[in-house]
């Protein structure tokens, strides 16, 4: 065999072994099998055709696969504003090393959220939102301490929530906003026992007063608008802490700012639509606000200069009982 016959023969096992790895299906074969029984739940939709059974399932749409430290297991499934119908497929409980699983924009999914979720213990990110799920949030996410992320928002769900969640020993973000959830804010959502998460409860039905405990608490972002909280809310604020958003707006709040200090970091504050009275407190003037607003309350006395407070506009101030000075009118 001349030097070139061999050169070539090389060159052509080298191709071959190539194509050979190239081609290797890196799907796990049970994953395969549980993604396409999911597939077959929501009636085959268009949105996962690229799910078929000829071709390695870490290369269809809506999956992520890890690399060869978890053997290429799947451990994201993303459907997304797909013309979807049906309910979330107990199957996806059987995707033991999934860490992010999303539902969201898929009008037509229903029922209930899915009890299998409760078996993926490696779960990160849960984000089932604007879809049409109803029923209460489950108890058993509670049981998913690797999460850290998760969002429930633009649901019909209903029932209170769960205590359970501040067990949630990561948890960085609880969005349960534009639901139909009642009754109180956990007494237990004071005593997170990790990094306090950011807390989105905005646009239900919530009632009652703010557990007390949430005073101990310096949270990034409070989202409390649009329920029907009421009593006392000053223990949200402090100028040592490091809060950048309130929002209490819309509300039944009744309670004094006039010795409220507000924390030094705060650049976004929205208190209105509530009965709170006393005066704006000149302290207010330090922190950077870059929104501002506690119209429809009983506030009295001037508006204190300087800093942001000039920078808002009278709809910021309006229908107060006896609020006066710039941007409103000249105190008398």
């Amino acid at each position: 065999m001349d030097k070139t016959t061999t050169v070539l023969s090389s060159l052509l096992f080298l191709f071959t072994f190539l194509t050979i790895s190239l081609s290797k299906d890196l799907c796990n074969q049970n994953d395969k099998n549980t993604l396409l029984k999911i597939k077959k739940s929501l009636n085959n939709p268009y949105h996962l055709a690229s799910w078929h059974p000829e071709t390695d399932c870490c290369s269809w749409y809506c999956l992520e696969c890890g690399d060869a430290t978890v053997n290429h297991r799947v451990i994201a499934l993303t459907i997304f504003s797909g013309h979807i119908s049906g309910q979330i497929p107990p199957e996806v409980g059987d995707l033991p090393y999934l860490e992010t699983l999303v539902f969201r924009k898929l009008s037509n999914l229903t029922g209930q959220i899915q009890p299998t979720i409760a078996k993926l213990k490696n779960l990160k990110y849960l984000r089932l939102s604007w879809t049409n799920l109803t029923g209460p949030i489950p108890d058993f996410i509670g049981q998913l301490k690797n999460l850290e992320f998760l969002e429930l928002s633009f649901n019909d769900l209903s029932g209170s929530i769960p205590s359970s969640l501040s067990t949630l020993p990561n948890i960085m973000a609880l969005e349960l906003s534009r639901n139909k959830l009642t009754g109180s804010i956990p007494e237990s959502f004071g005593s997170f026992p990790g990094k306090v998460p950011d807390l989105r409860l905005s646009h239900n039905q919530l009632s009652g007063p703010i557990p007390k405990s949430l005073g101990n608490l310096d949270f990034n972002r409070i989202d409390f608008s649009r329920n029907k909280l009421e009593g006392d809310a000053s223990m949200l604020f402090g100028a040592n802490k490091t809060t950048w958003s309130i929002d209490l707006s819309r509300n039944m709040f009744n309670f004094d700012i006039s010795k409220v200090e507000i924390p030094k970091s705060l650049g976004i504050l929205d208190l209105n639509h509530n009965g709170i009275t006393g005066n704006i407190p000149v302290q207010w003037t330090e922190p950077p606000l870059q929104f501002f607003n506690v119209s429809y309350n009983k506030l009295c006395g001037h508006i204190p200069t300087g800093g942001k407070l000039q920078t808002f506009d009278s709809y910021s101030y309006f229908h107060n009982k006896c609020l006066c000075g710039a941007p409103l009118e000249i105190c008398k």
